[in-house]
């Protein structure tokens, strides 16, 4: 039988969700509890790869059992057993071709900001407190990522994917007060590193480094170095998966 679980993840304490020789990952971590109460070892495949110290909320991933279980005992077993940085939120039966990763059609990210020192927030966003930031200039940047690029510029070198191409169905700016700020990005696949350095090139848009009708240029480019640099971890969350 297969079995899918939803989950969310703080990602502090994590190297990301896949599994990292010498490293903790969530993956192996989720892994191992669901070993210790299943029995034996138990292979989880997820949505997707997130970077070192990024977040998740209702995070996919689906794994097989040769027998049924209470599924609901188990999730609160996992619960029980897990670390704080990690809650099971459902666990179900799924069809046996259900697969967490390919069939998924869209994911979204968000990426938080605050524009003033606030110790509440530091956390789980990244204080951007450059005195100019024009909201304006960066959502105009971000309406060019829209549609079907290759996003090798945004892209960590050194990844091992087939193909940079991606189709980016949302990409806004959201100013939820005057001192936060959220960046939403939604497509049907990511690159490894590609959130966080478009949310950095779009800052250095809104500190007037760099034209906001500059974007386009950059994506035919393909070139990582033409872009800004890569904002922390810390503050994004992947935070939608749609199948």
């Amino acid at each position: 039988m297969r079995y899918k679980i939803t989950l969310s993840y703080s990602g502090a304490d994590f190297c990301g969700w896949q599994l990292q020789k010498g490293a903790p990952s969530v993956q192996e971590t989720l892994q191992n509890a669901l070993g210790t109460l299943l029995g034996g070892p138990t292979a989880v495949t997820g949505a997707g790869r997130t970077d070192t110290g990024v977040n998740a909320i209702n995070y996919v991933a689906h794994f097989d059992c040769s027998r049924q279980f209470d599924t609901s005992d188990i999730c609160y077993k996992l619960n029980a057993i897990l670390p704080p940085s990690v809650a099971v939120s459902s666990i179900e039966e799924v069809a046996p071709d259900f697969h967490a990763r390919f069939d998924a059609k869209r994911r979204k990210y968000v990426y938080h900001i605050h524009r003033v020192k606030d110790p509440f927030a530091s956390q789980y966003s990244w204080l951007c407190g450059y005195p100019v930031l024009d909201f304006d200039a960066m959502n105009t940047a971000a309406e060019a990522l829209l549609g079907t690029h290759d996003f090798s510029s945004f892209e960590k070198t050194g990844s091992d994917n087939k193909t940079s191409i991606c189709t980016v169905f949302e990409a806004r700016w959201v100013r939820d007060d005057e001192s936060h700020w959220t960046f939403h990005i939604a497509a049907d696949r990511f690159l490894r590193n590609m959130v966080r350095s478009i949310v950095g090139t779009l800052i250095e848009v809104g500190r007037g480094r760099r034209p906001a009708d500059s974007i386009p240029a950059l994506l035919e480019s393909r070139d990582r170095c033409a872009a800004g640099e890569s904002v922390p971890g810390h503050a994004l969350f992947l935070c939608e998966i749609d199948y």
